[in-house]
């Protein structure tokens, strides 16, 4: 899938097995739709990992960056449903970035997808930047692929935590975001030991260590789903 617009919240969080029924009833009923009304808000979706039971990954993708500090997105954060609110607290583990969309290359939504955390070297931004433009241009052309990304976490410098996030707790942010998604997980899987394997990314730049992860599509939405 080729991102809509140019900025983008990365979330990853965690969910016990006893909530997922009424999170999913929940996030798919009431918050997506709450969230597509939003002037700016281009498409949502949510992925459900493929190696750890309680794991989702959410993705909005956002028309411009300052969509992110907008009084509709902040009044919503600062006022959330009574669901939303006996929701927030079973958000467990929470990783929430505001970020620029700095490449986004292919079409479509996909059924698997790939997140990669990273953070680059000291010095080194610029190198690793250029390296992963080049790579993700190439892997979203291949056989399986459909979509390769990067993003790049700028939280707004006037953000304060909002309602939601108090309830939630402090969450975590990520840094740098690398996006593959496919119809073909083996071939997403033989793109990244290639490309984008820990050490590779270490000799062009990034810090040790990335984080993974492995997801399927759950749901998606756009503004155009909702019900008139």
């Amino acid at each position: 899938m080729s991102l809509l617009g140019k900025a983008a919240v990365a979330m990853w969080w965690s969910v016990r097995p006893e909530q997922r029924a009424e999170f999913g009833d929940w996030h798919s009923h009431e918050h997506f739709p709450e969230r597509m009304s939003i002037p700016g808000f281009r498409r949502g979706s949510r992925w459900t990992s493929t190696t750890d039971a309680e794991g989702f990954f959410v993705l909005y993708e956002l028309e411009q960056y300052e969509v992110l500090t907008s009084k509709e997105y902040l009044d919503r954060l600062n006022a959330p449903t009574p669901w939303s609110t006996k929701m927030m607290p079973h958000h467990l583990g929470m990783v929430r970035s505001q970020c620029r969309t700095v490449a986004s290359f292919g079409g479509g939504v996909a059924g698997s997808l790939a997140t990669i955390r990273l953070s680059p070297q000291a010095g080194r931004e610029a190198e690793l930047q250029a390296h992963l433009i080049d790579t993700l241009a190439a892997l979203a052309q291949r056989p399986g692929m459909t979509g390769a990304h990067l993003l790049i976490t700028d939280t707004p410098r006037t953000s304060a935590p909002t309602t939601e996030q108090q309830i939630r707790g402090k969450d975590g942010a990520a840094d740098w975001i690398v996006l593959l998604s496919g119809y073909d997980a083996d071939a997403m899987e033989d793109a990244i030991a290639e490309r984008l394997s820990p050490s590779s990314l270490h000799k062009t730049g990034a810090c040790q260590h990335p984080t993974n992860g492995r997801y399927r599509l759950a749901y998606t939405m756009t503004p155009q789903d909702l019900a008139t």
